[in-house]
């Protein structure tokens, strides 16, 4: 359904692989790739047969480092006597939630992780990272105010955590494994792991009702981003919107069926 210059795009039972594919540069974006992410999350926002995606990098050295510096993606400065509070950010449109996709997405993330990647991270459910992986942010080590990239991970991550990673530039990397102690990431697996355990959460969500599970997956950022009293109003218009007759029917015909889900302990 869909081609690309810069990711790889394949579908697994109900389960779309994305991945980014520029490994020559650490799969760094361009405005190439920004391109083709929003036109591909907008893409399957009408792609019913997609009921879950995985997004990964090529190789196992990085998931994305950010943006090609090689490439021009507009310059922030230029006029040193012009005030304006307009910017054109040159990875706005790189995550899901920006570009009003509620298919679930899961981040296997498999190697370094920094700077831009976070616009990514910032807006998937969760993250499984590769033992080996690392997350940084090097933009005050190179002179640049980190801003959006962080704003995007402390929906992710505790304030100070976050804070440590931003002022620290390029001097430090936070482990696979401490960012799972911080509760970046929800699972930690040897890098030959990586796809196997991405494959079982995705096939197992991509396996239920996707509007209930669309509709639970937007009550949550719905409860992140307003107050208590505001998402317990804006619930009712959820589940309302999100409780199809089919899907319910589908649901009890496996609670009827007297089998129990396979499930495993985490």
């Amino acid at each position: 359904m869909f081609e690309f210059e810069t990711l790889h795009y394949e579908e697994v039972d109900g389960v779309a692989w994305v991945t980014l594919d520029r490994p020559d540069v650490h799969n760094a974006f361009n405005a190439q790739m920004q391109t083709e992410l929003k036109a591909l999350w907008r893409g399957l926002r009408r792609h019913d047969d997609v009921r879950c995606v995985v997004l990964t990098g090529r190789g196992d050295k990085a998931f994305c480092v950010g943006v090609d510096r090689t490439e021009a993606l507009g310059a922030l400065g230029d006029d040193d006597s012009a005030m304006s509070w307009d910017f054109d950010d040159p990875a706005e449109f790189l995550g899901p939630k920006t570009n009003d996709l509620w298919t679930p997405v899961i981040a296997a993330v498999n190697g370094m992780a920094c700077g831009g990647a976070f616009y990514m991270l910032g807006e998937v459910e969760f993250v499984i990272a590769a033992e080996h992986a690392t997350f940084f942010d090097p933009h005050v080590t190179y002179g640049m105010t980190a801003c959006f990239e962080p704003m995007h991970m402390l929906q992710k991550m505790p304030f100070h955590e976050i804070m440590r990673l931003t002022v620290l530039g390029a001097h430090e990397r936070m482990s696979a494994r401490r960012a799972y102690e911080i509760g970046l990431v929800s699972e930690v697996v040897p890098k030959d792991a990586l796809r196997g355990a991405a494959a079982w959460a995705a096939t197992a969500i991509a396996s239920q009702p996707p509007i209930a599970v669309q509709s639970s997956v937007r009550a949550v950022w719905l409860a992140r981003e307003l107050s208590r009293r505001q998402a317990l109003d804006a619930g009712k218009i959820l589940i309302r919107a999100g409780t199809d007759s089919e899907s319910v029917l589908q649901g009890q015909r496996v609670f009827a069926s007297g089998s129990r889900i396979e499930h495993r302990v985490r």
